[in-house]
């Protein structure tokens, strides 16, 4: 048999032997033309487009031409457009507070953080009676609300101040009923003397008498003998008085800048700083108002910036909003007006959609609760497969002629199943003939 042609191999494509397909090439027969300089590029190629394109491999076998021989494998390339979006011109951007010098003069501002307003509005409101932060302990159980009406305004000054010493590790809660067992069960310092919680009578207390009354409050035998340490340099130094200055306040034992700032607003009037706890250290780092370590440092941080007449209100609405809402633990994002406006960036995703689920079926029930006598509440089931049930319950409300039985514990529970004893009694029953 005469031998069978080789096929030679396909020729090598280049981008030169494609070049006469170039655009603006009429006839592509001389080289000359080839050579004209591509046209002019258009706005449209210049400004990037948001569609971009990727190409993807699929991979295809194909039938045998016979059982002996391996399949074998193709690749076919082919090109999809992806649309990529922009980021929204109109995304709210959060920014901290920002610190710029002036080049110029050398003088340093710190710029608010962005939204800070709207969010300082959004606490109060929910703060007020009736919002989510309502009724918190620090409302009526707060340091500055512990004195008594009906003391002298020394005596007044320092019961507050006694109460900021005790509160240090301390629920408000815990603090206020120390506060009232040394208001009634602290014995005279003499026959005749008012009996309670005076300057006098801290200074003559057995101080282990002094510390049963306060052994519910942390740190108890500390601050046992820091309260009698303070009694007697009141009694030495300030005229048996709370002193009106920081640094006299600071100079107690026991007294930090937390406290001293607390005495002076409360027992002074005086606004001089801001008082910042654990509450208020937290939640405006959660914000990312400023990314601070330590309490004494957010406070320098808030004051750069806060304006100076927030300075005194800030401590108890940003307590109670933590004793409330924003707890240490297990934080209350679905009930928090920050999370569900999309203004704090700390809030649990998880929380809030199931938050504003919520306040969306219950606005459905008061709108259909004013529309008619009969109301429709729809209630969801979600089940761990993710499947949606929804169920029609109808609320017959002053509807005349209609009565409604009441379901009973029994039929709402299910029969249990036989054990395998009692099955051969239920048989045996069974075909027990009936006697007449």
């Amino acid at each position: 048999m005469p031998p069978r042609p080789v096929a030679s191999p396909p020729r090598r494509i280049t981008r030169s032997s494609l070049a006469r397909f170039r655009y603006g090439d009429a006839s592509g027969s001389s080289s000359k033309e080839n050579s004209v300089s591509s046209p002019a590029a258009d706005i449209e190629d210049i400004i990037p487009s948001a569609t971009t394109t990727r190409k993807r491999k699929r991979t295809t076998v194909l039938e045998s031409p016979s059982a002996t021989s391996p399949p074998r494998r193709a690749i076919k390339t082919e090109e999809i457009e992806t649309k990529v979006t922009p980021p929204s011109a109109s995304r709210r951007q959060r920014k901290p507070a920002r610190k710029t010098v002036d080049e110029a003069t050398g003088e340093a501002t710190v710029s608010a953080p962005s939204d800070w307003e709207e969010m300082y509005e959004v606490v109060k409101a929910m703060r007020a009676p009736g919002g989510a932060a309502a009724n918190a302990a620090v409302d009526t159980m707060g340091c500055e609300r512990l004195a008594e009406a009906t003391a002298s305004p020394r005596d007044q000054r320092f019961q507050t101040l006694v109460a900021l010493m005790l509160s240090s590790q301390t629920k408000d809660t815990t603090n206020a009923v120390a506060m009232r067992r040394l208001q009634t069960e602290l014995p005279a310092h003499a026959a005749g003397a008012r009996p309670g919680l005076t300057l006098e009578n801290i200074l003559a207390v057995d101080p282990a008498v002094l510390n049963k009354l306060i052994w519910a409050v942390g740190f108890h035998n500390n601050k046992t003998r820091y309260l009698q340490q303070a009694a007697a340099i009141l009694r030495d130094s300030w005229a048996g008085d709370v002193p009106d200055t920081y640094e006299g306040l600071v100079a107690l034992p026991g007294v930090g800048p937390k406290m001293a700032h607390l005495c002076l607003s409360a027992a002074w009037g005086r606004t001089e700083g801001i008082g910042v706890d654990v509450h208020v250290h937290r939640i405006t780092n959660l914000w990312g108002w400023h990314a601070t370590r330590a309490p004494e440092a957010t406070r320098a941080a808030l004051q750069a910036w806060l304006p100076r007449d927030r300075w005194r209100e800030i401590n108890a609405l940003l307590v109670g909003l933590g004793q409330t809402v924003c707890l240490p633990v297990a934080r209350r994002c679905g009930d928090c007006d920050l999370g569900l406006r999309g203004l704090c960036r700390a809030a649990e995703r998880a929380k809030v959609r199931e938050g504003r689920r919520v306040r969306e079926a219950t606005a459905q029930v008061e709108k259909d609760d004013g529309g008619s006598d009969e109301a429709v509440i729809k209630v969801e089931e979600l089940r761990e497969d993710e499947e949606v049930v929804v169920k029609d319950v109808v609320v017959n409300e002053g509807v005349e002629g209609v009565k409604t039985e009441p379901e009973t514990s029994d039929s709402l529970e299910e029969e249990p199943e036989p054990g395998p004893g009692q099955r051969k009694t239920l048989r045996r029953e069974r075909h027990r003939p009936k006697k007449m």
